[in-house]
């Protein structure tokens, strides 16, 4: 008695290692994208953490520019 093992093998087209162009193109978008978020959350960073000048400090009379002395 000889058993023969038939076993179908079916592809997945879901996965991506067996189409090359589809593969390419997920990397593409990946990397896109991650650079992407990356430079758009390092700019709001920078904006959120922005200088605010305050007009009200008191500088003293002795350290203008052309300071004033009593």
């Amino acid at each position: 008695m000889q058993h023969q093992n038939k076993s179908t093998h079916v592809d997945n087209p879901a996965d991506i290692e067996l189409n090359k162009p589809s593969k390419a193109r997920f990397l593409f978008l990946l990397f896109f994208f991650g650079i992407f978020i990356f430079a758009w959350a390092g700019c709001y960073n920078l904006w959120e953490h922005k200088y605010d000048p305050n007009k009200d400090v008191e500088i003293p009379e002795n350290t203008l520019y052309e300071p004033k002395y009593k």
